[in-house]
């Protein structure tokens, strides 16, 4: 009586030609699963520590009027640096991408998108960041400040300082002449709350 196993020795079914396509794929995911496991030890490699190889440079500017030098990784941002460097937060980490404008900041009067900027090349640059909008010790805010108070510009706030200061470069910028003209230079600028009309009613009444 043949037996009832279909992959036994001596059985027609074990022994034919579909059965073997299905044991080397047995066998060759055991073997792959080996290797993954393994890793580069198996293949005679020593890993690779994360990063490795990574240079750093010093770099000297000025941020809110006060000079800095500091040595960071080539691949820091100016948003990074801000941040986790120089305890500036009130620049906002949005996207990482460029595309959301909550990292906005002057460089020389421009505006920047800090996480796009690496920190590198800032060598001798002047920042300013939301921080340093008010004037001196004495507490007041900048104009553009009062203005989003008084037109209750924002909800959430989050990207509350980039508009601010992304605001403050269209102005700077000469950019105020019509809410068309303001909102075109803000496009890039994303408020999740929706108070873009307000947003521009700032500008205007900062910008007059």
């Amino acid at each position: 009586m043949p037996s009832e196993d279909p992959h036994a020795p001596g059985n027609p079914e074990a022994d034919s030609p579909a059965a073997h396509p299905r044991r080397t794929f047995i066998a060759a995911s055991a073997v792959s699963g080996a290797v993954a496991v393994a890793g580069p030890a198996l293949l005679g490699a020593a890993p690779a520590a994360a990063g490795a190889g990574a240079s750093s440079s010093r770099v000297s500017l000025t941020v809110n009027g006060t000079r800095r030098t500091v040595t960071v990784d080539n691949r820091t941002s100016l948003l990074d640096l801000l941040r986790e460097h120089f305890g500036l937060i009130g620049t906002k980490k949005g996207c990482d991408a460029g595309a959301c404008g909550a990292c906005t900041v002057l460089v020389d009067g421009r505006r920047v998108n800090g996480c796009l900027t690496l920190a590198v090349r800032l060598e001798g640059a002047q920042v300013t960041t939301i921080e340093g909008l008010s004037p001196g010790d004495t507490g007041a805010l900048h104009p553009l400040q009062q203005a989003f108070i008084d037109q209750d510009a924002f909800q959430c706030g989050y990207c509350t300082p980039g508009q601010i200061m992304s605001g403050l470069g269209c102005i700077e910028e000469g950019r105020t002449g019509s809410p068309a003209e303001i909102r075109e230079a803000m496009s890039g600028n994303l408020c999740r709350c929706g108070c873009y009309v307000k947003i521009v009613k700032a500008i205007q009444q900062a910008g007059s």
